[in-house]
């Protein structure tokens, strides 16, 4: 069999498993057109607010500064939260930088060290944990900022009910109009945002971010503190806590922005890591998430928000290399123009759901302007991510190895010159 044969037969295996996605994708979409979003009452009256401390763990970013400023301008009570830079850094001028800023703040602002980056955010945030005075932990990436009244209104679920473990905010965007490829990933992740999570929630099993979250204090310590060495330490917390029968608030009213990767590099980085370290994750949970206290719902949604999922973009990319080995590989012949409009459209018909998903992610976010360059980046670069997100996959699957490594945030060039932040990248 030649190779137009070969490619003929693999484009119409991999179409199976493509259309079932896509009609999977077709129904979550068709979900978000039809539901609306449950926003949470707040009333801040009345309320003693708890003890919070909020930990921003950093390696080389300073950009942690501004995260650590929009943290002062809550409306919480001064007396009642406090804030801790993890500095994990292995440059000096970034830790000055930090040091300076804490000792402008002196009694608001700590700064913790361990002088090594092992475990990497996780243990970092162990670390942190011993220095932490609050009785809720809220935790942001180095390069989020948060609304003025974001603290109470993500601390006050833990105050209506004590059943409450861990509470997460959803996130929005700073950068995502600096280019094709930040349009890109605000896309993909708004994807998640807006047909997932809306799901996970309604089921009650949302997950955590790792950033815009608050942890109740005791419950990390009861489950032992984060795991160590993860490359997404909030959904291997998660497993354990559904595992254990705590419960996750989800609070899609309340936004924190952060910023998105602007450079392919870091897109397949970020993609491949999240991918790789919610596959671990699952896989290391398995056994006591299928055979637990969850529904079947609940188990299908678990296993297909942090694993099977990502076979999506694995299956999507075979199907479209095979197609175009196909399509070019056919022997010289007359067009048939009515055939060919014919097939398209029913191949474009049976696995267009990727294309619905974005579509109503964009206009349920009101970011239907960017729904142009998105498409065009996803016929470009996304075959790039898809293959780096499949690479992660099957690290997992296969138990390979895989470490954390950072991701350049514009926010870095607002505190340190440009030539200092390409040294520290370097």
């Amino acid at each position: 069999m030649d190779i137009h044969g070969i490619s003929f037969l693999l484009y119409n295996a991999f179409l199976i498993p493509v259309t079932f996605f896509s009609f999977v994708y077709y129904i979550v979409a068709l979900r978000s057109i039809l539901s609306k979003e449950e926003n949470e009452d707040f009333d801040g009256g009345g309320i003693d607010w708890p003890q919070v401390t909020i930990q921003i763990p950093t390696f080389n970013e300073p950009v942690a500064i501004r995260c650590a400023k929009s943290c002062l301008n809550f409306d919480y009570p001064k007396e009642k939260f406090d804030i801790i830079i993890g500095d994990d850094s292995t440059d000096e001028r970034v830790s000055k930088a930090i040091d300076d800023f804490a000792k402008r703040n002196r009694g608001k602002v700590t700064v913790t060290r361990r002088g090594h980056n092992r475990g990497f955010k996780a243990g970092n945030l162990n670390h942190m944990l011993k220095f932490s005075r609050g009785k809720i932990i809220v935790i942001f990436d180095s390069d989020f900022i948060a609304p003025r009244n974001f603290l109470k209104r993500i601390v006050k679920p833990f105050v209506k009910d004590k059943k409450v473990g861990c509470v997460q905010a959803e996130w929005d965007f700073l950068n995502e109009n600096t280019n094709y490829i930040s349009k890109l990933s605000s896309t993909l992740l708004m994807f998640y945002y807006s047909l997932i999570v809306p799901i996970n929630k309604r089921l009650g099993v949302p997950f955590l971010f790792g950033s815009g979250e608050a942890v109740r204090k005791d419950l990390i310590l009861e489950l032992g503190g984060w795991q160590e060495g993860s490359l997404t330490e909030d959904t291997e917390f998660s497993l354990r806590i559904f595992k254990e029968g705590y419960k996750i608030v989800y609070l899609n009213d309340v936004k924190v922005k952060g910023e998105v990767p602007y450079t392919l590099k870091g897109l397949m980085s970020q993609q491949r890591r999240w991918a790789y370290g919610n596959t671990r994750a699952f896989l290391e949970h398995s056994r006591d998430i299928l055979l637990g206290r969850l529904s079947l719902l609940q188990k299908m949604m678990v296993a297909y928000t942090t694993s099977i999922g990502y076979l999506s973009n694995f299956f999507l990319l075979l199907f479209l290399i095979t197609g175009i080995v196909y399509f070019f590989s056919q022997p010289s012949a007359p067009i048939d123009i009515g055939r060919f409009i014919s097939k398209t459209s029913e191949i474009f018909l049976m696995t267009s759901g990727f294309l619905l998903g974005g579509v109503v992610a964009l206009s349920k976010k009101n970011k239907s302007e960017i729904l142009f360059s998105s498409l065009v980046s996803v016929l470009t670069v996304g075959f790039l991510v898809s293959f780096s997100v499949s690479v992660g996959f099957f690290k997992a699957i296969f138990g390979k190895k895989m470490v954390w490594s950072a991701i350049n945030k514009q926010g870095n060039f607002d505190f340190i010159p440009q030539n200092l932040m390409e040294d520290i990248n370097d």
